[in-house]
């Protein structure tokens, strides 16, 4: 006994929707007889007219890469009608699943930097590479001379090297000149 496995076209009863039953053998003849009944199908079934379209159109795009197999079947609009209504429940599905998201989401606005800190970005730009790359690693990243070195490929002796000189020229730009005065 053999078993027939079912394809998408084989699952609905009737004629094709353009009522005639007949074969197509072009895909161009296909796509024009069926494009508008499928959408009007699709258009009651989701009552938005642009989504019935999109959906259809994305069916008719699947179709066309297996067009090979679906002239063969009896009614391969059916097998496309099938398709675009996978699609629609697919984006439901997929938009229902956004708003239960949406729900759970915190809508938290957050300040943008401070004058500090956009100074010490800048500041941190004009360094060297190398002594910009210690200081944040030694103090952004956490890690210490040590790890530095050894990521680095340096002995421990060149990151201090670079942390002090980095730290200097950075203090001489972030300074303040009327602060400076107060301290002396």
């Amino acid at each position: 006994m053999m078993v027939r496995q079912h394809d998408p076209g084989d699952l609905r009863d009737g004629l094709s929707p353009t009522g005639t039953g007949a074969a197509v053998d072009s895909f161009e003849d296909f796509y024009a007889a069926n494009f508008q009944p499928l959408t009007l199908q699709l258009y009651a079934y989701t009552a938005d007219i642009g989504q019935a379209q999109d959906a259809v159109q994305e069916a008719f795009s699947r179709a066309w890469a297996r067009w090979d197999r679906l002239v063969r079947y009896e009614r391969p609009a059916a097998w496309v009608r099938t398709v675009a209504m996978n699609v629609v429940r697919n984006r439901w599905r997929r938009l229902r699943a956004a708003r239960a998201h949406a729900r759970f989401h915190r809508n938290e606005t957050v300040e943008g930097p401070g004058p500090d800190r956009i100074a010490l970005a800048r500041a941190l730009a004009t360094l060297p590479e190398t002594q910009r790359r210690a200081v944040v690693l030694f103090h952004v990243a956490d890690l210490s001379i040590a790890e530095i070195a050894d990521q680095e490929g340096v002995a421990p002796g060149t990151v201090k090297s670079w942390l002090h000189r980095g730290r200097a020229a950075l203090a001489a730009q972030l300074s303040d000149p009327r602060t400076e005065d107060r301290h002396v």
